[in-house]
Formats: structure tokens, sequence, C-alpha cells
């Protein structure tokens, strides 16, 4: 056991300090989900057909049903075409109108749009040959993510969370207000760009880094999963959220300010959000530190031995450099690339599934919540390989049924959608329960790596969704077929219930919670622990030794 879980013992693992911390990492969350899935409401398919005013210069009385007859060709459907038009000529109404226009070609003089709402297709014409620059547009965001997994989680090992939780949420709140007011799309993909890197940043800080080390780091063992479910549920809310904001604001420049602006008022993060004690320590900031668990104790009514605390000074993390197990992280690599993969896949065709697509989102948000908390009971029943292994399978069962469903059967699709939402959200949550990162550093390094795998397959994802131009079943497909092969390889997962988070490169070891056979008599010799210093403190405090049984 790491020197710094007898200082929290000692300062209590579950108490008001550790219920202020998940309240500040929950705060943050609805914002990331307004960033990551707004853009699904902004690129709602308008019905357009081709500006065909050139007609009205030989007959300016001519109605709107008797010009699209004139000038645009009907498909197959019998509607009017949506990105061809009949070529103009230089006839007077009576010739066009007996002999009728035969050739075709591309639209010259832009769209007409039905609907009188702005939107980002109606504002830069991403129609018809242009149609797949929203999807592009979303993987260019995605790629920012990743960039952002690789710069700010080196910053933060560099200089710390706080401040580069801070210099990402200004980039997203001055980018994301800035988008609002882009003059063309490539200065749009631009601001998307750095703010998906500054999401990413906020996410591995706030969601992932702290989730994975402040609230495993601070919290207890058996309280864990707790703490970062909770902190979960706050993202779906914000989904749920974004489903009522784009429904009341249909301006899509409204709807970018509406959901940028509240991250300003997060600056208070720079007064009350804590640092981590393990990277302090391995940083040499020992006072600070101390400073931190006192802070800790103080909140949570709690005293820690002065004893305790001088023997953990002269304690350094020797091991800080170790490598970790590299089975357990290339798995866990590959099962965060499905993750994403799917769970993006799936979110951001909630406009496809034939329903109406405020209610889907909002049902897509609110079945995340039952989703995490199943988690605690997934957890504590069948572990988290099982768990994760078996909400993969699920969720990737899920997408390839509805494959095979028709589509005059949207709320069978929805249904099985929402099932699959409901699995792929279960077992994020599951593999942020998974630690095999042995020491604070490795393990921050391991956390961006996990998290730039996942931006690469949400980077795939909506380039897989481009895929359905060729046939519409490819997409679902793919992301029905990742997460069943990731559900097989998490069957080789370590298995880490019950685990305390090492600070070594030795094996994970039980802990009394879940081992109460031998009431943790034989703990020290098990960690090697019998001679360190650390261990003769406690002994002395009475800490250690033989539990009446």
């Amino acid at each position: 056991m790491a020197f710094s879980n007898e200082v929290l013992k000692a300062a209590g693992d579950c108490g008001r300090f550790q219920i202020w911390l998940v309240v500040l990492i929950s705060l943050a969350c609805p914002s990331l989900s307004f960033h990551l899935f707004s853009q699904i409401f902004m690129v709602q398919r308008v019905p357009h057909h081709c500006d065909t005013s050139w007609i009205l210069e030989i007959n300016p009385n001519l109605t709107k049903e008797e010009q699209l007859n004139l000038t645009i060709p009907r498909n197959t459907q019998g509607s009017y075409e949506e990105c061809y038009m009949y070529t103009p000529v230089d006839w007077d109404l009576d010739s066009i109108r007996r002999y009728g226009l035969n050739s075709t070609e591309k639209c010259r003089d832009g769209w007409v749009y039905v609907s009188s709402e702005e939107t980002l297709i109606t504002k830069f014409d991403l129609v018809c040959d242009r149609k797949e620059q929203t999807d592009i547009s979303q993987s260019i965001f995605m790629l920012g993510l990743l960039i952002g997994a690789f710069i700010f989680g080196s910053l933060s090992d560099s200089i710390g969370r706080r401040p580069t939780t801070l210099v990402c949420l200004l980039i997203q709140g001055v980018f994301g207000i800035g988008t609002a007011f882009v003059p063309n799309f490539y200065v749009y993909v631009a601001l998307r760009w750095a703010i998906g890197a500054a999401v990413s940043g906020v996410a591995i800080v706030l969601t992932e880094s702290v989730l994975t080390f402040l609230a495993t780091e601070w919290v207890g063992i058996s309280y864990r999963p707790h703490a970062v479910i909770i902190s979960h549920c706050w993202f779906a809310f914000g989904q749920m959220t974004l489903a009522g904001l784009a429904y009341g604001i249909r301006n899509w420049r409204m709807l970018q300010i509406a959901g940028s602006a509240p991250v300003f008022a997060l600056f208070f993060y720079i007064w009350v959000f804590p640092e981590s004690a393990r990277w302090l320590m391995a940083k040499g900031k020992i006072k600070d530190a101390k400073k931190l668990f006192q802070k800790a104790a103080v909140m949570n009514k709690r005293t820690i031995p002065p004893e305790l605390l001088d023997e953990v000074t002269g304690i350094a993390m020797e091991q800080a450099n170790s490598p970790p197990g590299a089975k357990p992280a290339l798995l866990c690599l590959a099962c965060r690339f499905v993750n994403s993969l799917v769970y993006y896949g799936v979110s951001l065709n909630v406009g496809n599934f034939g329903l109406d697509i405020y209610l889907t989102q909002l049902v897509f948000g609110a079945v995340e919540i039952p989703a995490r908390f199943s988690c605690i009971y997934l957890l504590q029943w069948f572990g988290r390989k099982k768990s994760q292994s078996g909400c993969l399978l699920l969720g990737g069962i899920m997408c390839l049924i509805i494959t095979g469903i028709p589509k005059d059967l949207p709320v069978v699709t929805t249904t099985l959608a929402v099932i699959g939402k409901f699995s792929i959200a279960a077992s994020f949550s599951c593999i942020l329960l998974i630690p095999f990162m042995p020491c604070s550093l490795t393990r921050q390094t391991g956390v961006g790596l996990c998290s730039m795998s996942a931006r690469l397959g949400g980077i795939i994802s909506p380039l897989i969704g481009l895929l359905g131009t060729y046939n519409s079943v490819i997409p679902m497909a793919i992301f029905g077929g990742t997460p069943v092969i990731g559900g097989i390889l998490c069957c080789l997962l370590p298995e880490t219930r019950g685990k305390e988070l090492q600070d070594g490169t030795e094996e994970p070891v039980e802990t009394q919670w879940w081992t109460q056979k031998d009431h943790g008599r034989n703990y020290p010799r098990r960690c090697g622990l019998e001679r360190s210093p650390l261990f003769r403190a406690l002994e002395r405090l009475g800490v250690t030794g033989k539990r009446a049984g």
C-alpha cells in the first residue's frame, strides 16, 4: 500500500472533502457534453432545391409551384431534386411550357431552403457536394480532442492540473463564443478544432485524470465507483440539457453562445480546486502535499498524527518512473478505442433513427444515468473485467440487430439504439475503474495514452458514417462488430476489484474490505512493508499488527 493511502485513511477517505471534490468535478461535465454533441442540432437536414430565379426574369408572375415544375426535375420518389436543376435556356415562357426542358446540371446559383431558421447548413450551404463537410468537421473536432490529449496531458504533468484546467476553460469559453461569429465555414472548423483540444484538456484533467487520480486517490476503495459514476451522471445531465437548449433556441449562433458562456463561471476553480497529492509528492512538493492532507482532515473533522506526516516526508516515490504492465495497457488502449468509436457512432447518429431528434437526444442522455449507476452493482457483483466485457458485447449485439431492422420501424430501431447506448455508456464507466498504471506519473501518461486512443476512435467514427452513402448498413455493422471483438479482448484484462492503487510495479494487493478472512494480518508481509520506515511508524502508532478476529 502506498504511504499516501495511510495518510488518507487518517484524514478520512469519504467525508466533506471528498463530497466537495466530486461536486467540483461534476460542475464541468455538462459543458463537455454541449461541445461534443451540439453540432448535431446545427446540421440537421433542411429541405432545399436549386435557386432557379433565372426563370423569373422571363416572367416574374410565376407562382412558386409553376417555377419549380418548369425548372426542377423530380426524383424516383416523385419529389423535387435537391441538387439538380434544368439547364437555363434563352427561350420565352411559352416555348418552355410547350417543349419543356430536358438537360440537367448541378445547382449553379446556390440553393433555396424551405425553413426560415438559420443553421450551419443554411448559412454555409452544406448540402449536395458539400454535405460531407459536416462529418469531416466533426472528425476535425475529434482530431482536436486527440491533439489536446497529447498537449494538455503532458502540460498537466509539468505545471499541475489546476492551471491546466483554467487554461483549457479559457480557450473553451472564448473560442466557443467566437464560433458564433465566424464569417465562413473554414473559420468555424478551425475554432472547433481549438475547442476540441480544450475540451480534451478539461476531460483529461477533470473527468479522466481527476476521476482516475484525485477521485481514486482521495476516495476510499469501497466508495471509488460512486465518485466516478456520480460525475459521469452529470455528463449525461449535460446531454439532456443540450436537448432542451437546442429545442428552445433554434438559431445556431445563440445556441453556441448559450452553451459556451457558462464555462466562465468555473474560474473560481483557481481558489478551491485541489491538486493531486501524489503529483505534489512526485514533484518534491512535500510541504504542499502535507498541507493538502491536513486540509482534507480538517474538512472531514479528522486528525492526522504528526508522527505519521513526519515519517512520510522523507519517503520518495522511488518507483515513479516504473513502466506499467504492457498487456493490460494495450488492452485498455483497445477497449478505450472501441468504446469511443461506438459511443460517438451511436450518439452522433441520433437524428438518423427515425424519431424526433430532440426527444431522442433527451432519452439518450437520460438513459446514461441508470447505465452509470448500474455499474456500481455490476462491479460489486461481477467484477470490473466481466462488467466491461458484458457491456461491450451487449452494445455491439444491439447495433448488429439494428442493421436488420426496416427503416419503417423507427420505434424499434430507436429502442435498440437506446439499449446499445445504455451498454456502451456503462462500459465507459467500467473502463475508467481499471487502474493498470502502477504509479502517479506513469499513470498520468497512461491516462493520456488511453485518452488519445479514445480520441482516435472519435476521429474515425464520423468518417465511418460517410460509408452510409454506399450502403446504410455498413456504419452500424462496424459499430456493432468492433465492440463484440473488444468485449472478447476484455476477458484478458486483470481483475482490479478491491485492489489498492499502487505506486510501484508490484501487483495490486487485495484490501481488508474485500479479504476479510485474514483481517489484514498478512498484509505487510505480502507487500514487503514490514521493514519500511512507514510500517515502523504505523506500528508505533498502533495502526498495524493483528486485528481482533
